[in-house]
């Protein structure tokens, strides 16, 4: 017990420092020690995702639930695995049943609406971001996923008011200014638009996104320089397999740009 106790402490700091490569081995050695433990189930399940091996973290928190069911950690956990891995439909039964278990969990409800989007289904997005706010009116993750939802249903009024009551309660909220910046860019106002999405690349330099708006931006602007530096950090950061549609189309755009 003092070995696997003493691997479970070694393997949890690597990995919330980010060192899973390293944290790996440890965490395989504690498996063979006991391989039911839902807190060594989810280290290890995380340590799998972030190294790309997620069918190995699918079958590594499976083994958890079978022993907790019910752990709401345990089923966040999983529902993400599941929406990264494209399986909506079973990813909503896990935040389903987390909001069974508590339904203040106001993190569920929004995890529910990104599900709802990538199936078509705004409406149950919605109504899904709506119970969200109940339990948290000034929930930011919410907020910013409704305002997503009526952006998308031409509901432009409503999607301004929550990206900006997102702003009001945290000024430095990059998802905020990136919906800001994007809805901006889709109006026409380009002015607007390259100020929110430089603003949510200064609070997250990771986003993005945020980054290919700036590169259509300048682009529109006949900013070429600028807009093929921004499309190349857009590349360079951007590594999401599921991503490589978008990522060919961009590197099609720098090439038709510098000829």
């Amino acid at each position: 017990m003092d070995r696997l106790n003493e691997l479970l402490a070694k393997g949890r700091r690597l990995v919330e420092e980010g060192e899973y490569k390293q944290a790996l081995p440890l965490l395989r050695e504690a498996e063979t020690l006991c391989d039911d433990s839902v807190e060594l189930c989810l280290l290890l399940g995380e340590a799998l995702v972030e190294e790309g091996q997620s069918q190995g973290a699918l079958q590594c928190l499976r083994r958890a639930q079978k022993k907790d069911a019910d752990n709401i950690e345990l089923l966040y956990a999983l529902g993400d695995l599941l929406l990264e891995r494209g399986d909506g439909k079973e990813a909503l039964t896990c935040y389903q049943q987390i909001v069974d278990i508590d339904p203040t969990e106001e993190d569920a409800w929004v995890s529910q609406a990104l599900v709802y989007v990538s199936l078509e289904q705004p409406q149950a997005a919605e109504k899904a971001c709506r119970s969200a706010l109940k339990v948290s009116p000034d929930s930011t993750f919410a907020l910013n996923a409704l305002g997503d939802v009526c952006d998308a249903q031409g509901q432009e009024a409503e999607a301004l008011a929550c990206y900006r009551k997102v702003l009001e309660l945290d000024p430095e909220d990059a998802q905020a200014h990136l919906n800001l910046g994007e809805y901006y860019y889709d109006s026409g106002d380009l002015a607007h638009a390259e100020k929110h999405c430089q603003l949510a690349v200064g609070f997250d330099p990771g986003l993005t996104f945020a980054c290919l708006t700036l590169g259509n931006i300048c682009m529109d602007l006949d900013r070429n320089e600028d807009a093929i530096n921004w499309f190349q950090q857009f590349l360079m950061l951007e590594l999401d397999p599921a991503a490589k549609s978008i990522r060919d189309e961009v590197a099609a755009v720098i090439e038709g740009l510098k000829s």
